[in-house]
This record gives C-alpha cells, sequence and structure tokens, in this order.
C-alpha cells in the first residue's frame, strides 16, 4: 500500500493538542529531551555501595578512542600483576596492543581480501562491509587474548600514550586509505593470475607502509625493555632486560586460554547451551578463534555474580547507550521516562531491538564489585569505565540488574566458572553468523 499523507490527516494532528503536550514542549525545547526525561527518583533509588567491592585502584582513560576493549582487559590482568608488582594503580601499556593490534589488524584485513577475490564481487555485502570497517578501534575478548599471547605486554612507562594513541582518527584515516587501495591492487593481481610471490610482495610493501604509519604516530613497539620501579612502600626493584612476552609471563597470572565469552544472543534463531562465531573477525591471522557460548542472559548475570563475590573481576560488552547517564555514573532501567514524556510506548524486547539494529553491543567494561542482598540475589554492580575519573564516582558506575538484563552482551569467564552443560558445549562446532550479524559488532 502506498498511501500520501493527507492535509485532513495533518489537520487532525494539529486537532489533538492538549495541555500535557504544551507543557512537555515548552521543557524539551528549552532543556532538551534527555535532562526532562531523566526520572531523579531513579538516581535517588539506586545506592552506589556494594556488599562486594574488588577494586581499590584508580580508573584509566581511553580518550578520544575507541579502544575500550583492551582498557577493560588490561585492567583485568592489572588487577592481579599490581599485587606482584607491589603497585597499586600500575597500569600495562595501552599504546603497546593498539600499535600491535592496528598492524596485525591490516594483515588480517588484505589476508581476507586475497582469500575472497575470487568469491565476492567488489561490491557484494561482504566486500562493502569489510571495506567499510576495515581498521576500526573496536574489538573483542579473543581479539585481545590473541594480542597478548602473542605480543606480550610492557609497562606503560616502555611505551607511553601519544597524542595519536588518545585520538585515532587522523591515523585511522590515513591507514583506510593505503589498504582500500592495496586491497583493489591485491584483487586484481588475484584475477590476473599472479603468482603468489608477486601478491605477497604487494602485501608486504603495504604492511611497510602501515608500519610507518604506526611508527610515526604510536612510536615503536619495544622488542625488549629494562624493567625496574620503585613500589607503593617505596622499595626499589631490578628485574634487568625482558622482553615483552617474558613481562607477560612473569607478571601477568591469569590463564587467558582458559576463558570463554558468554553471550546473551535473544533470537529465537539461535538456541541458548550452542556456540557462535562470526566469520571474517578477528585482527591475528591463525590467531584464537571467536566463539560464543550462547546462554540464558538470567545465567550469564548469576555466574557474573558469583564471581564478583569470590573476589574477581570480570570484563563484559553492552549497549551503553541505552538508560545511561554518564554524569551520574549510572546504568539504570527506566533511567528516562520518555513514554510519559512524549504520551508514546516506547516498549520493546531485546530480541526486536537487536533484529532492527536499535542494539547491539558498543562499548567493554569491567565489573569491580556486586550487591548481594540477603535472599543471595545480585541487585546491582559496581563497573569500572575507561572514561578517565569525570563521570560517575571517579569513574566507576553502578549498574542496576534489570539494566544488566536488557543491555548486556557478553562476559569473559573462566571455564572453571561454568556450570557443566555450558562447560560440555564448548567443543562442539559453533554456528557461522556472517561477518554484518549484530553480534558481530565490537566494543
Amino acid at each position: 500500500m502506498a498511501h500520501e499523507i493527507t492535509d485532513e490527516f495533518v489537520a487532525s494532528l494539529h486537532a489533538s493538542s492538549d495541555s500535557a503536550r504544551a507543557v512537555a514542549r515548552n521543557a524539551v525545547s528549552h532543556a532538551g529531551v534527555e535532562p526532562v526525561a531523566f526520572d531523579r527518583a531513579k538516581v535517588v533509588a539506586t545506592p552506589t555501595v556494594v556488599s562486594h567491592k574488588v577494586d581499590d585502584w584508580k580508573v584509566t582513560s581511553q580518550k578520544k578512542s575507541g579502544r575500550c576493549w583492551l582498557f577493560s582487559s588490561l585492567n583485568l590482568l592489572r588487577s592481579t600483576a599490581r599485587t606482584r608488582l607491589g603497585l597499586k594503580d600500575f597500569e600495562f601499556s595501552q599504546n603497546y596492543v593498539l600499535f600491535w593490534d592496528k598492524f596485525e589488524r591490516a594483515n588480517f584485513f588484505l589476508t581476507d581480501v586475497i582469500a575472497t577475490a575470487k568469491t565476492e564481487e567488489l561490491d557484494g555485502r561482504l566486500l562493502q562491509f569489510l571495506l567499510g570497517d576495515v581498521l576500526s578501534d573496536g574489538g573483542q575478548w579473543d581479539m585481545a587474548v590473541s594480542l597478548y599471547l602473542k605480543h606480550g605486554l610492557v609497562p606503560k612507562v616502555a611505551m607511553p600514550e601519544t597524542e595519536s594513541s588518545g585520538h585515532t582518527a587522523p591515523m585511522n584515516d590515513r591507514l583506510k586509505v593505503v589498504l582500500r587501495r592495496t586491497a583493489l591492487e591485491l584483487r586484481s593481481l588475484v584475477e590476473a593470475g599472479a603468482s603468489e610471490e608477486e601478491i605477497l610482495e604487494v602485501k608486504e610493501a603495504a604492511l611497510a607502509d602501515v608500519w610507518r604509519i604506526l611508527v610515526i604516530c604510536l612510536g615503536e613497539p619495544p622488542a625488549s625493555f629494562e624493567w625496574e620501579w620503585r613500589d607503593d612502600k617505596n622499595e626499589f626493584h631490578r628485574d634487568g632486560v625482558l622482553t615483552p612476552r617474558e613481562f607477560y609471563e612473569r607478571y601477568v597470572d591469569v590463564d587467558l586460554t582458559q576463558y570463554v565469552c558468554l553471550v546473551d544472543d535473544p533470537r529465537a534463531e539461535h538456541p541458548k547451551g550452542h556456540t557462535l562465531t562470526v566469520d571474517h573477525m578477528g585482527n591475528v591471522v591463525r590467531g584464537r578463534p571467536i566463539l560464543y557460548v550462547n546462554a540464558p542472559v538470567e545465567q550469564i548475570r548469576e555466574i557474573t555474580a558469583s564471581i564478583l563475590a569470590s573476589g574477581r573481576a570480570v570484563w563484559f560488552g553492552a549497549d551503553c547507550g541505552q538508560q545511561s547517564d554518564r554524569a551520574s555514573g549510572l546504568f539504570v532501567e527506566g533511567l528516562y521516562d520518555f513514554d510519559n514524556l512524549f504520551g508514546v510506548d516506547f516498549s520493546t524486547s531485546k530480541e526486536q531491538r537487536v533484529n532492527t539494529g536499535e542494539s547491539a553491543m558498543n562499548h567493554a567494561m569491567l565489573f569491580t564489585g556486586v550487591d548481594i542482598d540477603e535472599e543471595g540475589n545480585a541487585r546491582r554492580f559496581r563497573v569500572e569505565n575507561s572514561w578517565g575519573e569525570e563521570p560517575g564516582e571517579k569513574g566507576f558506575f553502578t549498574m542496576d540488574a534489570a539494566w544488566f538484563d536488557a543491555n548486556v552482551f557478553e562476559v569473559a569467564v573462566h571455564v572453571d566458572d561454568l556450570p557443566a552443560d555450558l562447560r560440555a558445549v564448548i567443543t562442539e562446532e559453533p554456528a557461522h553468523l556472517p561477518a554484518w550479524d549484530p553480534m558481530g559488532a565490537l566494543a
């Protein structure tokens, strides 16, 4: 059906105006939508203290970059490394892992371009997706693990932040030009029947350009460094010259190979208790594959609360744009009463939001606390963000259980924390999702 908007229909809309709409219009015209819809009672009803708190350190800041998945995973690792080092506010170099992510991801992209040159059209959905998303800042837990296992880690002093690490867009723009141009050249070579040596020569020339850009913007990643520090008791330590992998093996007391990601894919066609993967998603060629175990969000919440109650932090990914307030540091369901402000029903299910593009994972953070009531129910969670100390309580946020269920999509947990039924499916062949699937969203 194709019906135009008629004058009569518009006239009926004019006639339906009422005093409540006039009050709302005046308030929103002056202050904007969110300040007027903000429910102050929700703030009062959401204490920020929790019964189980893991953190006693300061938050970090990703600045104007999309490195939340790296910051949050490094914050998990530093929660144990700080104990070994005797440094409460120790930080790994986020710039170091950013460098290797960009370089490895460039190689991953060009490898994908070569592999699909004979099977995918340039204007097809897959190639247009890969070309459009080339070298974004976002990533996933398994991608972070691939970097750390291959390249190790260094302390922040060994490769500190630069202007480009905290403001990645200009650097990314230059890298995208190199990679998109090279993608066309590589496809032409494959189509012309060029030898593997000719193709590799063009690919490595492009990677050399990528390396040059990264070194200029981020600095050169150290192959080794001398590690010496003074701990919180003012005692001096010297560990000699270490490689990044030696540093990682010495100070990271977490076996990342034993972690698995639980996700809440709410779509009916993806049953719970089975595994998923996303094609063409990753950063390190022959690195750790993306693997999700699909589980009910209530079960994910219970597992998360149990881990936090035992004194361990939990990495997670969520849609942080829903019902959240940066200034007060709240993730609370119903924080904005848009229904009453507009007189419109905005209610949707999590499945509906995922299916229509209204919601997807877009930010990774770290759970560092949980409030458990007398009946054993997790009422709210403490969240370490990576937006600096200005938001919330010096950078820490509070999330209620309803927001968790509505907007958390993924947590990374040790296999020992899984119930037997979920542990049993880890080795099954996963269902393959296309590269553009909502569950392929990068945090």
